[in-house]
């Protein structure tokens, strides 16, 4: 009797599904807002909407695939002439910070009522209409960079090939070019309006585009702006430049908590950036050549400006680093001071520790903006998203640099290729006296060492204020703000 043949053993080969290819999700509304300038009608249109790559091998084009979903909140005037009617691309920095703080602090036509830090807005929160809307000057589209507010990479994708400098850049660019192709743009004025890291990527947008795409803008508002990173390095060893750039920023937050009584904003922010520029900057470029008298004398200088100890002053060896500034100054109060805006202070978690380990400005003002922000998207734009908006993401820590290797970050060169290029860019540029984030000295100074024609610093606009990183959480300063941004966006259209 033959042995029974075993049964064949059958191999199914399961393939995995091909995702469906993605949409745009934009949700329109229609909407009024009361303005300085009479009522506007507008639609507002929020979502997401897909990237996609060319799929090239080996010179045969494939198709294109999904590669990410940007989300983006959009405002038009209805029943505009588009040729006319400017739009301005609006985003925040970090990098990993979600565009919420100009959308519902500044430019949109309905912000949180944040209150001023004196009176600062608790639970429950509040919307209210924004009298002073950008909307009245111009369109607006508001981008979330990629693990930001509702943005995500596409199925299959890492999140994290976008999270460094030139992915960063590319991603915008292909937006504001799909944008403009979509929504028939082309022939608008166009501007970008960018904060902290958001200058960077600002001006590195508007120099791909033009250069890569032919697509000109008429201009760019860099708020509290940092395009060189040497200017305000504190990572650098002899932290000299940053030592420098801060000093003017010290001196006016100490003013401000009664450090200086008796004395004007504008008398101790000049002679902090005199000192800095002359009998400061001399001796922290003399290092151990520093006579000893010299040094006492500085030393003494730097403490009345800055408010400090003038023994705390001599351990730093003359360059006092602002989170350490942060947590000394009122250390006697048990208090921190706020580095993105120095007028905020918070209870210290001890009496000695060395560096400040929250900053008080952020905690007294996310959560209104996070709320704000959830229930406005849902219940007036109507948005069904239900995921978090991710408000930080702290990306930051491990942003690739990778193009700068060896060298401080800095576009100020593509700043200068911009507006050699196109003699109508013109630039806006905004600074806080108790910024601690990205104080005005080094802007100042950034601007100061552009390679331009003289004629080209004439299209540069300086506007200061006497608030922090974010003018807007105060609100005398909003309006003034808005109302400034609009007029400068309206002689810049080229109209």
């Amino acid at each position: 009797m033959e042995p029974a043949k075993p049964t064949p053993l059958i191999v199914q080969t399961v393939t995995a599904p091909t995702p469906a290819p993605l949409t745009d999700s934009l949700v329109a509304s229609s909407h009024v807002v009361a303005t300085t300038d009479g009522d506007l009608r507008y639609t507002a249109h929020t979502g997401r909407i897909v990237l996609r790559d060319d799929d090239v091998a080996d010179g045969v084009f494939g198709g294109r695939s999904d590669r990410a979903q940007l989300g983006v909140t959009a405002y038009t005037l209805d029943d505009a002439d588009v040729t006319d009617r400017p739009v301005t691309f609006c985003f925040n920095g970090g990098p990993g910070s979600a565009s919420i703080w100009l959308h519902l602090g500044l430019v949109g036509p309905r912000i949180i009522d944040i209150g001023d830090v004196d009176d600062i807005a608790r639970p429950p929160y509040r919307l209210k209409d924004n009298a002073h809307t950008l909307l009245r000057a111009t369109d607006l589209v508001i981008i979330d960079a990629m693990s930001t507010g509702y943005s995500q990479a596409a199925e299959g994708r890492k999140a994290k090939d976008w999270h460094g400098w030139k992915a960063d850049v590319d991603q915008f660019t292909e937006l504001i070019r799909l944008w403009c192709t979509r929504w028939d743009r082309w022939m608008s004025p166009k501007f970008i309006l960018g904060e902290s890291y958001g200058t960077i990527r600002g001006v590195s947008v508007a120099q791909q585009l033009q250069d890569k795409h032919g697509l000109y803008l008429n201009g760019i508002v860099l708020l509290s702006s940092v395009l060189d990173f040497g200017t305000q390095d504190f990572d650098n060893p002899r932290w000299d430049e940053a030592s420098l750039h801060f000093l003017p920023s010290y001196a006016a937050i100490a003013w401000y908590h009664g450090k200086h009584p008796g004395r004007t904003l504008d008398e101790v922010r000049a002679e902090a950036e005199q000192f800095a520029d002359g009998p400061y900057r001399l001796a922290l470029a003399k290092g151990r050549r520093l006579a000893l008298d010299e040094r006492s004398r500085v030393a003494s200088t730097l403490a009345r400006l800055t408010g400090l100890p003038q023994r705390y002053v001599e351990l730093t060896r003359l360059r006092i680093e602002h989170e350490r500034f942060c947590a000394e100054l009122l250390r006697d109060e048990g208090l921190l001071v706020g580095r993105i805006d120095g007028r905020f202070t918070g209870p210290a978690a001890s009496g000695t520790e060395e560096l400040m380990d929250t900053d008080p400005s952020g905690d007294a003002t996310v959560g209104a903006f996070t709320a704000a922000l959830h229930h406005y998207l849902r219940t007036e734009l109507g948005s069904t998203e239900e995921m978090p908006y991710q408000v930080s993401a702290n990306l930051w820590r491990d942003w690739s640099y990778a193009e700068f290797q060896g060298r401080p970050v800095s576009v100020a060169d593509q700043l200068e290729r911009l507006m050699r290029a196109n003699p109508a860019f013109q630039v806006r540029i905004e600074y806080g006296y108790y910024d601690l984030a990205t104080p005005y000295f080094a802007a100042q100074d950034m601007v100061d060492h552009l390679r331009l024609p003289d004629a080209a610093f004439e299209r540069i606009t300086h506007a200061y204020y006497a608030t922090g990183h974010m003018p807007y959480l105060h609100p005398a300063s909003r309006v003034r703000e808005s109302d400034e941004q609009c007029a400068w966006i309206r002689a810049s259209s080229g109209r």
